[in-house]
């Protein structure tokens, strides 16, 4: 065992040395004597751990006005996020951006369902006359996917309430053309107007009812809490709101055509709270316009632009607004733009350089593409992003769109890049997010820049009915274990890096074995 002169000395030796081990941040990401790095290409030096993990907060900028509980985001392409994805992304402290790929109404659906998904105080509650009919209550449990109406006078938002019908009171009734007054519940319990959400939240407790209703001294309805969203506030702490309605944030992608401010209008109306400019190529007049025109247009709305991989290009959109930046050109695994169009950057140098120059401006960052596992979320982080957008990573989830299938003994699900030909080809040309966001809406000739394929599911439990949130909760557990005060640490040139070697990459995977079963958590 060595004496505590041996530890003094070894201390002593160390202070000796002119430089620390290892790379700072900007001599690791020195392409002109190096090249342009990928995640793969270097390691993170281990450090001394002073904190336990509990101590580390993942709260991240996603924009300038918008902070989220977890820096992960889900990618607005049609095989990773519609509502589903969206709703889980948020519950979980993130966000998913949803795609354009569709029609605007569609797409408006969709932001409307994550944001009518979990309330604090439902300000628009669906209401039911009390003279509608059982089968008419029946018809709107099937349309919105629950059954708890409020039942006003007149049948209006704000009208004096008579009762409630639940599925309770509807569930064993056969006679259909009952009325809703004869079956309801008028047993209620409600809350006076100006009650705050834990005061709310508390009678629900007390009382054990679904439904607490807010009324004004005339007893008119003027808003509702649930129970259901209650528990939903207990299951998931860091789930990620909008600080005045208290709802899951919510995301969308739109181009930059004429026809995409039409698209914006219906997706703000739908309670959208960032839309992200989704082009292959962020510097450009067409991207510019619409920037400008969203921030006269929607001042409060925030904006995230890009894609981009230069200082230049970054400089362009922050000067135009942008409240947010897109990084990535080709990294994506089903990206083959640096193959077809000779352009792009090795995700590990753009994320560098990009956020380098953007933080000086308050500018968060995402890095996009090129995220194959957690540590290059970690690395990601480290050279400068705030937050990770995936694709691949979540695609093959429970909540991804599409239907598993079976090749070749595996459980498949499609996953496809929106540059791709099976992407550009949608029938509804109007509906068509690939081709503008590669500048070919008007091409009679397409030049794909994605691939489609498919990915292996990604249950990891056969029990968990929502694989994305065990996918995600892995991502968050390790995050956790590794990033307090990362940045700032980077910055001073206390976290050292390490290039890595072709030989140092194998080395660092799992090799010589016959067999073996890769499980990242029980």
């Amino acid at each position: 065992m060595a004496s505590f002169n041996d530890c003094s000395r070894a201390l002593e030796s160390l202070n000796q040395y002119q430089t620390k081990d290892g790379l700072s941040v900007s001599e690791l990401m020195d392409s002109r004597t190096r090249g342009g790095l990928t995640y793969n290409d270097f390691l993170i030096l281990p450090g001394k751990i002073d904190f336990p993990s509990s101590a580390v907060k993942l709260e991240t900028k996603l924009t300038k006005k918008i902070t989220l509980n977890a820096p992960l985001v889900s990618s607005p392409m049609d095989t990773v996020t519609e509502s589903e994805m969206a709703i889980h992304m948020a519950l979980l402290g993130g966000i998913g951006i949803i795609h354009h790929n569709c029609s605007p109404e569609e797409q408006a659906e969709m932001v409307r369902k994550v944001k009518k998904f979990e309330n604090g105080f439902i300000n628009s509650p669906v209401v039911i006359s009390p003279n509608a009919t059982v089968f008419e209550a029946k018809q709107m449990r099937e349309r919105f996917g629950f059954s708890g109406f409020p039942v006003t006078e007149n049948g209006e938002q704000f009208g004096k309430v008579m009762g409630i019908i639940t599925s309770r009171d509807i569930q064993f009734i056969e006679e259909d053309s009952l009325l809703v007054s004869q079956v309801m519940t008028t047993d209620l319990v409600t809350g006076k107007q100006g009650i705050t959400l834990s005061e709310g939240n508390e009678i629900l407790k007390t009382t054990k009812k679904g439904k607490l209703l807010i009324v004004d001294d005339n007893g008119n309805l003027v808003s509702m809490l649930s129970r259901t969203d209650l528990m939903k506030n207990q299951n998931y702490p860091l789930a990620s709101k909008s600080a005045t309605t208290k709802q899951l944030l919510c995301g969308a992608a739109i181009g930059t055509i004429e026809a995409d401010k039409e698209r914006l209008a219906l997706l703000v109306e739908a309670g959208l709270d960032v839309v992200v400019l989704d082009s292959s190529q962020g510097n450009s007049v067409f991207q510019i316009n619409m920037l400008q025109w969203i921030k006269q247009t929607y001042p409060s709305l925030e904006v995230i632009a890009g894609n981009v991989v230069t200082r230049e290009q970054a400089a362009s959109l922050i000067a135009s607004g942008a409240d947010g930046l897109r990084i990535g050109m080709g990294s994506g695994s089903i990206c083959i733009t640096q193959e077809v169009m000779a352009c792009g950057r090795p995700q590990g140098t753009a994320v560098y350089n990009v956020c380098e120059f953007a933080n000086k401006y308050g500018v968060p960052c995402m890095a996009d593409g090129g995220i194959q596992n957690i540590g290059h979320i970690i690395k990601a982080l480290a050279l400068g992003a705030s937050t990770a957008m995936m694709g691949g990573m979540l695609a093959g989830t429970h909540e991804s769109p599409g239907e598993y299938f079976y090749q070749d003994g595996k459980r498949l699900k499609a996953y496809r890049g929106m540059g791709s030909i099976d992407a550009m080809q949608k029938t509804d040309k109007k509906a068509n997010a690939s081709t503008s966001r590669y500048f070919s809406e008007s091409d009679s000739v397409l030049v794909a820049q994605g691939v489609a394929g498919a990915v292996v599911d990604r249950v990891l439990s056969r029990s968990s009915s929502h694989t994305c949130t065990t996918v995600y909760n892995t991502h968050v557990k390790i995050l956790v274990s590794l990033t307090k005060s990362l940045r700032s640490e980077v910055d001073a040139s206390n976290v050292r890096f390490e290039f890595r070697s072709a030989s140092a990459q194998l080395e660092g995977n799992v090799h010589n074995l016959h067999s073996y079963e890769k499980r990242l958590h029980n």
